[in-house]
């Protein structure tokens, strides 16, 4: 059976509360809830990792390969400048996707840069959190033959 990590990042422990007319109003523990169901419909198996600091998401990451097959990553504001996230994604070389909730490049200006997603697979934005379902299916089909 094929193991993702599924990593949120800064301020992503506060959905419900932070600002949910952008980010709506379910909790980081329903949108866990939600992948495990996806999960369970593509036979595959999950792991939730979420934490404020970068320093940890890089060490979640490096942790993971030899584990898991692939990461979902929203590393939430860490996107548009954690050099350090996107170089832990580049030296485990496990497919990743970056997912955001929101639509980034319909937001303020410095959110539409990811300096992140160039060592990702793809990236779904905008699409709630339907999005990170979208990206376990795909991450599913990348890896089937591996």
């Amino acid at each position: 059976m094929k193991k993702f990590l599924i990593i949120n990042g800064v301020n992503l422990n506060m959905l419900g509360v932070r600002e949910p007319e952008i980010y709506g109003n379910n909790t980081l523990a329903s949108l866990e809830e939600q992948i495990k169901a996806k999960a369970g419909e593509l036979a595959c198996d999950v792991d939730f990792f979420q934490s404020n600091y970068e320093g940890a998401i890089c060490d979640e990451i490096q942790e993971a390969l030899g584990i898991y097959d692939g990461i979902v990553i929203n590393p939430g504001a860490f996107t548009h400048y954690s050099y350090a996230i996107r170089d832990a994604l580049g030296s485990v070389k496990l497919p990743a996707i970056e997912v955001h909730i929101s639509n980034i490049h319909k937001r303020e200006e410095f959110r539409h840069t990811s300096v992140i997603v160039p060592e990702c697979v793809g990236q779904i934005c905008g699409l709630g959190f339907k999005g990170y379902e979208l990206a376990l299916e795909a991450l599913c089909d990348a890896v089937k033959d591996r």
